[in-house]
């Protein structure tokens, strides 16, 4: 059997999908990928390649989602999905410790579980690059998360090269995508009569060898790049980063917030599906005798109003804030914390935003300069 080197395509015929899925439960993998629930492609355990969402698509575009059947055999003719892969390795509610009173006071407990064996199956180049920030927000050297770290450590990724696009997909703008190039353990491109088949790590090195493989002829590679080119083509939206940092910061006092403020419900949605948002909060839960007590983080957002709250007050009281933080620090500050924009142009907060609000939108219109007051009336 031999080993794959990480220049080498192989091939992988569509009918044999499955034996993948198989090897990666022999290896005691729990296979997590996308799948058809309540009208939506979503992230969940695979046991069976009949659960991909053969013969979908969807479409896409600002406060608009939708899924229909095409003609087509592919399993990952869609774009990106509701789901972000953040919920696997930073769970959106992570029991942390626990406290019980016995006759001998309280005793303390550590209730952070081994994490299991995860096989991400089909994760984008956008969510490439959001695990690689995530990475540098929860693995720094002097404050690296135990949990995170460890669901990190025990992660496979399988990658699939992009063959569509979504209206709402900018990722060509952050360099972020379509094209999968590093950060993963196995990358698929999907073709009309299967995959071309790539490998990074040793350990999809491995996994490829135990599949043996016949290596991707010239035809198999050139349709291969043909399908990249296409979700390339297929990208019409952009947000220009191009001193981006400093234009935002320097419009803080811009009108324009105050006119998205109007628009926006702060209803958290964007941050929510963003695959790279990491706000949390703590609380202490208790039974009703307040005997056992647990410590558990769970997804916060910049946009709820409570978020702000320190011991004199709300510091973000207003929508017009909320917003500006959440854009200002997605797009400005956070290359000041962690050296990268913090948005990888999945384009998720536009679909997601049950108004429609575009954050590439209102970048333009804060660059541009202020509108003269219209109520003000010039002298002669």
């Amino acid at each position: 059997m031999k080993k794959p080197s990480i220049h080498e395509t192989w091939w992988l015929p569509r009918s044999e999908l499955q034996r993948l899925i198989d090897t990666l439960h022999r290896r005691g993998y729990r296979v997590v990928g996308p799948t058809v629930r309540n009208a939506a492609i979503v992230y969940e355990t695979l046991a069976d390649v009949d659960q991909l969402p053969t013969g979908w698509t969807d479409t896409q575009s600002p406060a608009t989602y939708q899924i229909q059947t095409t003609s087509s055999q592919r399993q990952f003719g869609f774009n990106s999905s509701p789901d972000s892969w953040k919920k696997f390795l930073y769970p959106a509610r992570q029991q942390l410790s626990g406290a019980k009173l016995t006759r001998d006071g309280w005793q303390f407990t550590d209730k952070i579980e081994a994490p299991e064996k995860l096989a991400l199956f089909g994760v984008r180049g956008c969510d490439l690059a959001a695990i690689e920030i995530q990475d540098r927000v929860f693995l720094n050297d002097d404050f690296a998360d135990p949990i995170y770290l460890q669901r990190r450590e025990s992660a496979l990724i399988i990658a699939v090269q992009c063959s569509t696009a979504a209206a709402t997909c900018f990722c060509t703008s952050m360099n972020t995508g379509p094209e999968c190039e590093s950060g993963f353990d196995i990358a698929l491109t999907e073709t009309d009569e299967g995959f071309c088949v790539e490998a990074q790590s040793e350990v999809g090195k491995n996994i490829i060898a135990e599949l043996d493989l016949e290596f991707a002829d010239v035809d198999q590679k050139q349709s291969a790049a043909c399908e990249l080119e296409n979700a390339k083509q297929a990208i019409t939206k952009q947000l220009d980063t191009r001193n981006l940092h400093d234009d935002l910061l320097d419009n803080l006092e811009h009108p324009h917030w105050d006119e998205v403020a109007t628009r926006c419900l702060s209803c958290t949605n964007c941050t929510m599906v963003c695959p790279t948002c990491f706000c949390s909060t703590v609380d202490e839960v208790s039974d009703l005798d307040q005997s056992d007590v647990t410590r558990v983080r769970q997804w916060d957002s910049c946009f709820n109003l409570s978020f702000s709250y320190t011991a004199g007050g709300t510091v973000r009281n207003d929508v017009r804030s909320r917003y500006r933080q959440w854009l200002t620090h997605k797009l400005a500050t956070w290359q000041d914390q962690f050296d990268t924009i913090g948005c990888t142009g999945c384009g998720r907060c536009i679909t997601w935003c049950p108004v429609g609000i575009d954050l590439t939108d209102e970048v333009v219109s804060i660059r541009q300069p202020p509108k003269p007051n219209a109520d003000v009336t010039n002298e002669a």
